[in-house]
């Protein structure tokens, strides 16, 4: 007990003394959001079982494969910090168990496990008692199971088969909980949900407290018990399965070493071109972030199938363009320290080596994915050949630009610990990164989308074109940044500290007042929401005289207001996003 509590107060004391700048800003913005989603739970439990029961259920698949996208999870007491301490596994792990209760994710989650109190209430006295174990039982096996799942997932990236199933599992969940309105349109549809759903949700772990609780209402104490013991038994059982998995996480994540061939490259850039396709095909780190892109394009493409709709399905390729190219946000920083190597090199940039590897990696898979499921589907072939050649060269542009301009410091690939997922220190400003290079690299079609909506197949060359532009412009912008800054990008690897700000000049984002990063994460958080859906994508559903109006507002207004809604909600979603840069352009900090 002393050490959970040491540990406990460790934890504390980090929390306490690092909720400064971005970190603070990403924090708020997190638990404002979890709120939202918390409170939206506990009115569903005044709607009934089921939806209980499958909203708990999305609760846990968000524990569990959540952490996959953001770094491997809270890890601010890691189980290297205390191996010199000789802990026995299951006391180090009972540790770091009470530790993670710690922090807004787990307090979020209690508060929306009081919607089995809340159900409780509503069916009597012995039900609401039961529902206080229940939902405290509840809480202990989500965070078991996301601590189970980055260690299995952890050890599964240690080989290139481990690597891309993971890939696609993760990429399989987070589709679907991207495309969740299909599923609501569906159950709509069909009357309800499912019977098979609703018992399926009770099965899992996540519906154990909600069956304990019923069974307590109709006075069924031996189901009850059975309920409560058998999340009790899952926590032992999670507990012993984390103390075995703490045991095999040291380590790295290696690439095998035999079977190498040798370079043949004759010219700089082709040495740096054979580098980086080895290294894409080597580093398991990057196997899975390209699988995930991939599983991630084809699911979320796919999942409108379940309501009969075919016309998502080709868009599977450029959705995983802009997939890859976040994923690659953060291209330079994940290579660590190796910048030296072209730094040393007088007047050398591999800026150019890299988008071609990029290219090569990337295009020939999602041309094969639009045009086979084009030619299934019958189209529309004008709008996707423009729209795809548009984000290739938008993509490989963006990345290393945004790599070298907004540079995050990475744990070099020989030094990463026993979570590969987790390759930096700053898993707030990477995931943030990786939202704002989505948003970049979809605005990189727009001038396309528009030309082949006013002129057809002429929007084609209007897509090559700004393709070409994004490839060699954004390219040129980041080769000059490089030369330009590289010793200060190399310092920065190295030391994990980005310069201070100069008075006077434009900041940062971790450098604004705690009122401007709330603003503007606020503005990157909310605005893709009329941007995309209730714009661009209800305007395509608009055009394609699609009957299916799932959430769009403008498609449920009188014909002659859809239109100027959709405009409204692009012009928002635009607005939203450019106060998000405006702030951060135009405040400059005080001079001391």
């Amino acid at each position: 007990m002393a050490v959970a509590l040491t540990m406990v107060q460790m934890k504390v004391a980090v929390l306490r003394n690092s909720m400064t700048g971005q970190r603070a800003g990403f924090v708020v913005m997190g638990a404002l959001s979890g709120l939202v989603l918390a409170a939206g739970t506990i009115f569903l439990a005044f709607s009934g079982a089921d939806l209980l029961a499958a909203t708990y259920a999305v609760w846990m698949l968000g524990w569990v494969f959540g952490p996959t996208f953001s770094g491997g999870g809270d890890e601010t007491l890691r189980p290297e910090y205390f191996t010199l301490l000789g802990l026995p596994p299951r006391r180090l792990a009972s540790g770091l168990l009470v530790s993670a209760f710690v922090g807004v994710a787990p307090a979020i989650s209690l508060l929306a496990l009081t919607g089995l109190a809340v159900f409780g209430v509503q069916l009597g006295v012995a039900a609401a008692l039961v529902s206080i174990p229940a939902l405290l039982l509840q809480l202990v096996v989500f965070v078991l199971l996301s601590r189970v799942a980055v260690a299995v997932l952890g050890l599964a990236l240690r080989s290139r088969v481990g690597a891309i199933g993971a890939g696609l599992t993760n990429g399989l969940i987070l589709a679907f909980l991207g495309q969740i309105w299909v599923v609501f349109v569906a159950l709509g549809e069909a009357g309800g949900i499912p019977p098979v759903v609703t018992t399926l949700a009770r099965y899992l772990p996540s519906g154990w407290g909600l069956v304990a609780v019923e069974a307590a209402a109709s006075a069924d104490w031996v189901r009850a018990a059975g309920a409560l013991g058998g999340m009790a038994v899952l926590i032992a059982l999670l507990l012993a399965a984390w103390a075995a998995l703490l045991t095999r996480r040291a380590g790295s994540t290696r690439a095998a070493t035999r079977g190498r061939r040798p370079m043949r490259a004759t010219t700089a850039s082709g040495a740096v071109l054979a580098k980086e396709l080895r290294t894409w095909s080597r580093d398991l780190v990057r196997t899975h972030q390209l699988t995930f892109a991939l599983a991630y394009g084809v699911f979320f493409a796919a999942v409108p199938l379940l309501m009969g709709w075919t016309g998502m399905l080709p868009w599977a390729g450029p959705i995983f363009v802009v997939m890859a190219a976040a994923m690659s946000a953060n291209l330079y920083g994940t290579d660590g320290t190796a910048l030296w190597l072209t730094l040393m090199t007088p007047g050398a940039s591999d800026v150019r080596g890299r988008q071609h590897a990029w290219l090569l990696t990337v295009a020939p898979i999602a041309l094969v994915l639009t045009l086979s499921l084009a030619a299934v589907t019958g189209g529309p072939w004008p709008i996707l050949l423009a729209l795809l050649l548009a984000l290739l060269g938008g993509g490989a542009g963006l990345v290393p630009l945004a790599s070298v301009y907004a540079l995050i410091p990475g744990t070099d690939p020989h030094r990463r610990g026993g979570n590969p997922l987790r390759s930096t220190e700053d898993d707030g400003a990477v995931t943030g990164m990786v939202y704002a290079l989505l948003a970049l690299v979809a605005l990189t079609a727009v001038p396309a989308a528009i030309a082949t909506a006013l002129f057809g197949w002429a929007g084609v060359i209007v897509g090559a074109l700004t393709g070409v532009l994004c490839y060699w412009g954004f390219g040129i912008l980041a080769e000059r940044r490089l030369l330009a800054q590289g010793p200060e990008l190399l310092e920065m690897m190295r030391t994990g500290r980005r310069p201070a700000a100069k008075p006077g000049v434009r900041t940062r984002f971790e450098d604004l007042p705690r009122r401007e990063r709330i603003i503007t994460g606020i503005c990157f958080s909310i605005g893709a929401i009329p941007l995309f859906p209730q714009g661009l994508l209800a305007g395509f559903f608009k055009a394609s005289e699609n009957p299916t109006r799932a959430w769009f507002l403008a498609l449920y207004l009188p014909s002659w207001l859809q239109w100027p809604t959709i405009v409204f909600m692009v012009l928002l979603g635009l607005a939203i996003y450019a106060t998000g840069v405006i702030i951060p352009y135009r405040y400059k900090k005080d001079a001391p």
